[in-house]
């Protein structure tokens, strides 16, 4: 009895040390010696768990077991890509995993359902000592730390070097002189890249809702201006059901716009003349503007309702931690964000990498959690789209970019 007492103790003065920075949850021993017993379900994309791809999950969860003796775990995997995975541990958190992976952007849909773990204390600590700021700012709401960030999430630049020079690629318009560039024009994650490298906001620094979006005036009508010339340019097409990736394969095309997701293909496609980098500049009415991507994270997150939230929560840690990043990437190309890592001359080397960590601080801004950005995606679709179809002129320029600006900032019943 003494012994048990003492275990519980240990175990009870743990759990205290790091519900101090962290909300809910407990843990379940099986009281048989040292070692407690844990069942932790985890929850990733598919691609992490395939034989083909490497079985970085398992691998992981393996790798952390060994770490941990103290537990007897078990694990049940279930798939759920980054995208959805909040959304269905808001839904119902008790039936849902301990640990699973999400987008920093459904920040907001956990936090909202009382779904998420708060990381404080020396896990906290953790997260910080080995992220950016930026990073850390991307999984932080109302001071709050809800995941451990394992990559950056962002768009830039695939080019042929045949093609283009280093030089070429940092301005739009010296592209265009030289080759066929594809952009996803009438995608509402990457348009905006024009809008607000000419000053247009959203939600303020992206976190006041109240702030609202500025997607008008002249800065505005200006880059919906600059838009319509933009696709008149023969040697700007755009790209939309995978028609840029063609491109490039038939060699039509010698410029798109993706991310790390895309770049093995990409690879494959251009050999050694496979070129990454940031969004490039453009030119406004003879003034130089950057083009700012979307950017956020990819993190771990912990179920708040979990029965076993110590282990799941140094599951999360050791999940984002370098050793996990550094098989992430060499199995799945996944770019890592750890600072220990990217310091790394193999890492650092690797211009993937170095192109987006490049757009993460130089190049793009934090896409907005806040709600009411689910209201912002379809009008600019359709002013993408409304270009496209030549509905959206020189002379209704500044008629349609207040259409899409009233639409942003409606929550589309009043």
């Amino acid at each position: 009895m003494k012994k048990c007492a003492a275990i519980l103790m240990a175990a009870v003065t743990a759990a205290a040390a790091f519900l101090g920075g962290c909300s809910g949850g407990g843990t379940s021993s099986s009281g048989q010696g040292s070692v407690q017993h844990v069942r932790l379900m985890v929850w990733a994309p598919s691609e992490d768990q395939s034989i083909d791809s490497g079985q970085w999950l398992q691998k992981s969860c393996d790798a952390f077991a060994a770490l941990h003796p103290e537990y007897d775990i078990e694990f049940i995997y279930g798939v759920a890509d980054e995208a959805s995975a909040a959304s269905q541990v808001a839904q119902d958190p008790e039936a849902s995993a301990d640990v699973f992976m999400y987008a920093n952007d459904n920040i907001t849909t956990l936090t909202n359902a009382k779904a998420a773990a708060k990381f404080g204390g020396i896990y906290r600590e953790q997260i910080e000592s080995t992220s950016s700021q930026a990073i850390v700012d991307s999984v932080t709401l109302d001071g709050y730390l809800y995941g451990v960030p394992f990559t950056t999430n962002t768009w830039y630049m695939f080019y042929d070097k045949s093609v283009f020079t280093e030089e070429d690629v940092k301005s739009l318009d010296a592209m265009l002189e030289k080759g066929v560039v594809s952009f996803p024009f009438t995608n509402s994650w990457y348009l905006p890249a024009f809008y607000v490298g000419n000053g247009c906001t959203l939600f303020g620094d992206g976190t006041d809702e109240a702030a609202g979006v500025d997607f008008a005036g002249d800065k505005a009508v200006a880059i919906t201006d600059y838009l319509v010339d933009l696709l008149a340019n023969p040697n700007f097409v755009v790209d939309s059901d995978g028609s840029g990736m063609a491109g490039l394969r038939d060699g039509s095309i010698k410029a798109i716009f993706t991310g790390s997701w895309d770049a093995a293909n990409i690879r494959d496609i251009l050999g050694d003349n496979m070129g990454v980098a940031a969004p490039p500049t453009f030119m406004l009415n003879g003034e130089e503007k950057q083009m700012m991507a979307y950017a956020g994270s990819k993190a771990i997150g912990v179920n708040a309702t979990s029965d076993y939230m110590l282990p799941a929560i140094q599951l999360a840690i050791y999940l984002g931690s370098a050793e996990a990043q550094q098989l992430h990437y060499e199995l799945r190309n996944v770019v890592p964000c750890n600072t220990e890592l990217l310091a790394r001359p193999e890492v650092a080397n690797d211009m993937l990498v170095a192109a987006q960590n490049d757009t993460f601080d130089r190049t793009s801004i934090l896409q907005p959690f806040v709600a009411a950005m689910s209201n912002c995606w379809s009008p600019v679709e359709n002013m993408g789209k409304g270009i496209r179809n030549k509905t959206v002129t020189h002379d209704n320029a500044a008629e349609q970019t207040q259409a899409m600006n009233d639409a942003m900032n409606s929550n589309g019943i009043s």
